[in-house]
């Protein structure tokens, strides 16, 4: 278990930055908090964010000459105070997502709690479908805090990762854009998109970093705000090239491929790799891209149950 809590720790912070916290003295050690606990304060401190702020709405209802479509969030008062808040925009999405505590590397704490991720959906990408949590993502973004210190960003050119291997709740929130067209060839070395979704994903700390600050300026147990610009995605994305689209090894349904993996007793001595980062889910010395069905095109066509007991063959290492 420690391994596999080691790995969720890495996937959880591929992007988005690497180092300590400074808010906390050096050597200072921070005391272990419930996931209960903080998760009914972070989603106060979001509530209250979303009620108290608005966005530019209307630039982006009547954009103005020369507006770059970034979204600006202001707090509600003063010749603000009749703007409707981010509580109430009916561009606001909610999803209740299950987090268990041994996910979080607290396995003695034994909780799982409810989280509640918000995603403001500003613009609606031109493109049709929607990315899954499997899914290579192109897109730019900002990480901020609640009170607006920004601790990474994308620059200005678009990036490309797997939304199974940054925090969850990005990935989940992902899930609700619709992207744009593109690449663009500026002509300048550099490319851009059109049509694109915007929007921002409000998280809870068990959702982000919660104990495991990424970089010196995040504080442990925050949530967190993410501003992105869903450019594209890659349909079917295969993130281990093992044949089978990533987002089929979800196999409990959570919206989480970090905790799925068959073979996790057979590589207890070695690394924990999920389903989705396992070229052999079973572990039984057999690939898994051979254990599977595709078409003379080597796409995926389905799964093979050889000796008929329920259990697919590539997950089945008793064959």
């Amino acid at each position: 278990m420690k391994l596999r809590n080691a790995y969720l720790l890495i996937a959880g912070l591929i992007i988005l930055g690497s180092c300590r916290n400074d808010d906390d003295a050096i050597g200072e050690i921070v005391p272990p908090r419930l996931l209960s606990e903080v998760t009914v304060e972070d989603d106060a401190e979001i509530i209250e964010f979303l009620k108290t702020h608005f966005y530019n709405d209307d630039e982006f209802e009547t954009p103005p000459e020369g507006f770059d479509f970034k979204i600006r969030f202001d707090t509600i008062a003063g010749d603000n105070s009749s703007r409707q808040s981010l509580f109430d925009s009916p561009n606001l999405i909610t999803q209740t997502i299950t987090v268990d505590s041994e996910n979080l590397g607290r396995p003695d704490d034994d909780e799982i709690v409810d989280q509640t991720l918000y995603t403001l959906v500003v613009r609606q990408g031109v493109a049709d479908g929607k990315p899954t949590i499997g899914d290579f993502c192109i897109l730019r973004y900002e990480g901020l805090l609640l009170d607006g210190t920004l601790f990474d960003a994308s620059v200005n050119q678009p990036i490309r990762f797997n939304l199974s291997s940054v925090v969850q709740g990005f990935g989940n929130g992902m899930k609700n854009f619709q992207t744009g067209n593109g690449p663009i060839e500026n002509g300048d070395g550099t490319v851009s998109y059109d049509g694109y979704g915007i929007g921002a994903i409000f998280m809870p700390a068990a959702l982000a970093y919660f104990d495991s600050s990424p970089n010196t300026i995040v504080p442990t147990y925050s949530p967190l705000i993410f501003k992105v610009d869903a450019f594209t995605y890659e349909p079917d994305s295969d993130f281990d090239g093992d044949g089978i689209p990533s987002i089929l090894e979800d196999l409990n349904g959570n919206g989480n491929l970090t905790d799925d993996n068959t073979d996790e007793e057979l590589e207890a001595f070695t690394v924990f790799l999920p389903n989705f980062n396992d070229t052999d889910d079973d572990g039984d010395g057999i690939l898994t891209i051979d254990e599977i069905e595709l078409d003379d095109d080597g796409n995926f066509v389905g799964f093979l149950d050889t000796d008929g007991d329920g259990t697919p063959d590539h997950l089945d290492n008793d064959l």
